[in-house]
């Protein structure tokens, strides 16, 4: 406190007159802190807490002293939420504010009852990740992340600050933590802590014996069985009256934790929505606390907490606040808004002006959403609008993997814009916007090995793992099975249909508008590069992947990069650009986000990037209207200049080099020839002049060359079986 108000006096005579003061502190009180800023001061200084890291975690805690002034806060908050794209919660001056105050002590009670009951760190790590729900680093991996030096200061804070708190004798770490952190096992940035990596080898430490073991902890078949129940009232139900110690582990966090938000809810937060909004923003829980006791049965589990509070087998004795066990209450969320405590009352969301931006916010359970009036719905697509002139269309399927049947809805949907609506929006309700082509129909599309880190390593994707977020995506798509029967022209028919579709996204007598959040891979990075305009989130992971399972993109993507290549030379030597383009799509290159996306090529200086994703309809449906005054679909390109098969020869000298060194396979050199051979022209002379027809048979009869080789198709084989790429 002192070091801050010694810096806060030598900034004070320096800041300009509207400027806003804030700390980003979540230790110390922010009340405390205002006392050393000059009383003209105070009003323009506030608490800006961010959640590490910023990038990616959605929550800011704002928190007010008595003396703010709550324009400049209402003005910070549009800042925060609109500019920086982040979810802002207005918390109390409370020591370490909600998210930290909740998500510190769920973790000290996770900690507690892993040794109450003996069981071991890494099989805490099993039960307490997204087998409940939430982050996969769980509870351990989590501490080792944050530091554990880190997580005993912000503890530290909760002993100090909260003397006549009922869970006073939790707030400090075991001797075994401070065990570590005088060793200099501080977690991930030591690499030691918790845990610890010997050659391949995960090992974790063992509280027995004080040594580290390999880690293969593992939660018991039968909880699994219970987590994976469906039916929350039934799941908790399982836990409740089970006698495996694993079981009651779960139980104990979840009751402790409960109790402990129940009890401090009108102390540390308005509303029970800003709880459940911090844990889930701040701590990357799917639900919130009250959330889940909600849909588990809130009566229920209450009169279950009370029994275990008489008898002695909660954390702390405090009993449950009245409201808690109100008879006849279901919940603390419903289409009123959020129970509040200090009101008595439920209380709505913000009226602010900026959350008019977001007509689909971030909701919670018990919280009613409709998404407009169906225009029509099929198995695939569901094609609405929102009671204004713009036609959306969102996809169905798993994943939102694009098969014939939502090629058929896309297209139904054109049709609909184009007769009755101001143009069309991709949108999806939830991210991601398109794993791509489902390979059990349209195998037009595939999953993305992991990217090289260098044009050094041209093609090393192959003998590394694919990287998580593809593999997830890979997991969802099945084996081709038309393609292992044999059933090549069924194949062509549907590649044929996704370069129809692809194309009447272009030239639709409507603008049409991608509206992309989170994966966009093979095919669903074709329908972004041939709408008029995307709008895509800061966290897009967009790019052609087709590669990673032995193919090259067919949905027009090829096509659409050659014309950019024609584009940016303006007549000089477009060679250059070619092989930036033919170098993305040969690498399977993603962004790594919306602007990288850009610097690739995927995304066009025109397309727009959004920092909140619950804006992006809202700014999607605005692009759509400056495009649709005066709109006129392009006229189709009849006279395209190509690179020819000079072109086609250099990028493949630059391919035998890798061969001859060993970087890529025979196989590989095949499918890059080809991609080569399809973004240059074919095999013309330079300057030979195609229309978009020409490159899209060259893209469709390459792609059916490649998929009628045993390597191709073992390829797709493995991956989709094994999540990893094959090198053959």
């Amino acid at each position: 406190m002192d070091w801050k108000a010694d810096l806060y006096r030598k900034v004070a005579p320096h800041l300009g007159s509207n400027t806003i003061f804030a700390s980003n502190t979540s230790g110390l009180s922010i009340n405390k802190l205002s006392e050393s800023l000059p009383h003209e001061l105070r009003k323009r200084f506030c608490g800006v807490h961010f959640f590490n890291p910023p990038r990616y975690m959605h929550l800011v805690e704002r928190i007010a002293c008595s003396e703010t002034d709550a324009a400049i806060l209402d003005d910070l908050e549009r800042f925060l939420v609109t500019t920086l794209g982040k979810g802002v919660i207005r918390a109390k001056d409370t020591p370490n504010f909600i998210a930290n105050r909740v998500g510190v002590f769920s973790l000290l009670a996770t900690i507690h009852h892993a040794e109450r009951l003996g069981i071991g760190f890494d099989t805490v790590d099993a039960l307490t990740g997204s087998l409940i729900g939430r982050p996969k680093s769980a509870t351990f991996r989590t501490a080792d992340v944050v530091g554990l030096d880190t997580f005993a200061h912000v503890v530290n804070t909760m002993k100090d600050t909260l003397p006549g708190d009922p869970w006073h004798q939790y707030y400090q770490l075991p001797a075994w933590p401070q065990d570590l952190i005088d060793q200099g096992a501080l977690g991930q940035k030591t690499r030691r802590g918790v845990y610890q990596k010997i050659g391949n080898d995960i090992q974790v430490l063992d509280l027995k014996t004080r040594n580290y073991r390999l880690s293969d902890g593992r939660a018991d078949e039968a909880v699994v069985e219970m987590l994976k129940n469906p039916d929350p009232a039934q799941r908790f139900a399982q836990l409740h009256d089970s006698g495996n110690p694993q079981a009651q582990f779960v139980w104990s966090i979840f009751r402790d934790s409960f109790h402990y938000c129940a009890a401090h809810l009108a102390e540390i937060a308005d509303n029970a929505r800003d709880l459940d909004f911090a844990i889930r923003w701040g701590f990357g829980w799917n639900e919130g606390p009250f959330e889940i006791w909600q849909a588990a049965g809130w009566q229920r589990l209450a009169n279950w907490l009370s029994e275990d509070i008489a008898a002695g087998r909660t954390m702390a004795g405090a009993p449950l606040p009245g409201w808690a066990m109100e008879p006849g209450r279901t919940g603390v969320h419903g289409p009123r808004g959020s129970y509040a405590p200090a009101r008595n009352a439920y209380q709505p969301r913000s009226t602010l002006p900026v959350y008019r931006r977001q007509a689909f916010p971030d909701r919670l359970l018990g919280e009613p959403v409709k998404y407009g009036e169906t225009v029509f719905e099929t198995d695939a697509v569901r094609c609405w609008h929102d009671g204004d002139d713009i036609a959306i269309a969102s996809f169905k399927s798993r994943m939102h993997a694009i098969g014939d049947d939502v090629l058929d809805g896309v297209a139904q949907a054109l049709d609909e814009a184009e007769r009755k609506y101001m143009g069309l929006i991709i949108w999806q309700t939830e991210p991601p916007f398109s794993v791509g082509a489902n390979l059990k129909k349209t195998p037009a599309g595939g999953a993305r090995p992991s990217r090289p880190s260098a044009i050094g390593g041209f093609f090393r994707q192959f003998k590394r793992e694919a990287e998580s977020l593809a593999l997830k995506a890979a997991r969802q798509l099945g084996v081709a099975d038309q393609l292992m029967a044999g059933r090549l022209a069924e194949v062509e028919r549907l590649v044929e249909q996704f370069q129809d579709t692809t194309q009447s996204l272009k030239y639709s007598m409507v603008p049409t508008v991608a509206a992309v959040d989170g994966l966009a891979l093979g095919g669903g990075c074709e329908f972004i590069m041939h709408s008029d305009r995307a709008v895509a989130t800061l966290e897009s992971y967009i790019g052609l992947v087709e590669v990673g399972v032995g193919l090259l993109p067919a949905g027009g993507g090829c096509k659409e990069f050659a014309l950019r290549a024609v584009a940016d030379a303006r007549g000089g030597d477009m060679s250059p650009f070619l092989q930036k383009y033919f170098k993305a799509v040969a690498m399977a290159e993603v962004g790594r986000s919306a602007e990288h996306a850009r610097e690739i090529g995927y995304l066009r200086p025109t397309d727009k990037i959004v920092m909140n994703r619950f804006e992006l309809l809202e700014v999607a449906k605005a692009e759509l209207r400056a495009l649709a005054a005066g709109y006129r679909p392009p006229l189709r390109a009849t006279a395209i200049p190509v690179a020819g098969r000079s072109a086609t020869a250099t990028i493949k000298a630059f391919m035998v080099n890798l061969l001859e060194g060993g970087h890529i396979s025979e196989h590989d050199y095949l499918i890059g020839s080809r991609i080569a051979t399809v973004m240059c022209g074919g095999d013309v002379e330079a300057g030979s002049l195609v229309d978009e027809q020409w490159f899209l048979d060259l893209e469709r009869s390459h792609f059916m060359e490649l998929i009628a080789t045993e390597k191709t198709q073992a390829r797709i084989e493995h991956m989709l079986k094994t999540g990893k790429p094959l090198r053959n």
